[in-house]
C-alpha cells in the first residue's frame, strides 16, 4: 500500500503489516538524512473519510512523533524528520555502524477528523515555537502549554480547544486595562508593549504553576 524514498537508498515497498490498518518500516539511521518521501503505491485507495497518518520513532526515544500524512487526494508528502545525526554520532562512538539503532516508520489509516486535529496542533506547536523564538528569546518559558498541547491534540481536541480559550481569557483579562483610543474613528487599540509584557507574565507563570490556568476556570 505505501512507499517510502530516503536519497541515496533504494525505494521500499514491503512494510511490516501490524494490523490491517497499521504498517512499520524499520529504517537504519545511518548513514543519517533529514527528509523522507511517503507515497501511496499506484493503484492503492484509502478507505472513505480516512488519511494515512505517518510517525517515526527515533532511539531512544520510545514515543512515536507524529510528521504529517498522505491520503486520497494528497499521495505522497515529503516530511522532515531531525535528530538523526545526534543516533548516528552516538552509535559511531560506541563500536561503529553496527552500533546504529533502526528507526522506526510508522503509517496508521485513521479517520480524516482525527488526522485533521493532528496536523492543525502540530502547525499550532509550531507557530508558538516560532512566536516564542522572536518574542522572548527562545528562553524556553512556554515548554509546559507546548507540551500539553501536543500530547492531548490528537487524542482529546477538545482539550486543546479549552486551553486556547483560557489563554485568550488571560489575555484579553490583561489587556483590556491598557486599551485605548486613536485615529479619527476613535477605534480602541492596545500597545504591542502591552501584549510583550503579556506573554512574558504569562510563561513565569506557567514555569511556576503550570496548573493556574485551571484554577482561573474554576474560580
Amino acid at each position: 500500500m505505501f512507499g517510502v524514498i530516503i536519497s541515496g537508498r533504494p525505494v521500499l515497498t514491503e512494510p511490516q503489516a501490524i494490523s490491517p490498518t497499521q504498517f512499520a518500516f524499520n529504517l537504519p539511521a545511518a548513514p543519517a538524512f533529514n527528509h523522507i518521501v511517503v507515497f501511496l503505491l499506484p493503484g492503492t485507495q484509502l478507505p472513505p473519510d480516512t488519511a494515512a497518518s505517518v510517525y517515526v520513532q527515533i532511539p531512544p526515544a520510545p514515543d512515536f512523533r507524529f510528521l504529517g500524512a498522505v491520503a486520497n487526494e494528497k499521495q505522497s508528502a515529503i516530511f522532515k524528520v531531525d535528530g538523526l545525526e545526534q543516533v548516528a554520532q552516538a552509535a559511531a562512538a560506541q563500536g561503529g555502524a553496527a552500533q546504529v539503532p533502526a528507526v522506526t516508520l510508522g503509517i496508521s489509516i485513521e479517520p480524516l477528523a482525527q488526522v485533521g486535529a493532528a496536523m492543525q496542533a502540530k502547525q499550532a506547536e509550531k507557530e508558538a515555537a516560532t512566536f516564542q523564538n522572536r518574542g522572548n528569546g527562545g528562553n524556553g518559558s512556554m515548554e509546559l502549554v507546548k507540551a500539553g498541547a501536543a500530547a492531548t491534540a490528537a487524542t482529546n481536541p477538545e482539550a486543546v480547544k479549552l486551553l486556547a480559550q483560557r489563554i485568550i481569557g488571560n489575555a484579553f483579562n490583561f489587556l483590556a486595562s491598557f486599551s485605548g483610543n486613536a485615529g479619527p474613528g476613535g477605534v480602541e487599540v492596545v500597545p504591542l508593549k502591552a501584549f510583550q509584557d503579556w506573554w512574558q507574565k504569562f510563561g513565569k507563570k506557567i514555569e511556576m504553576d503550570p496548573s493556574f490556568l485551571v484554577r482561573e476556570e474554576q474560580n
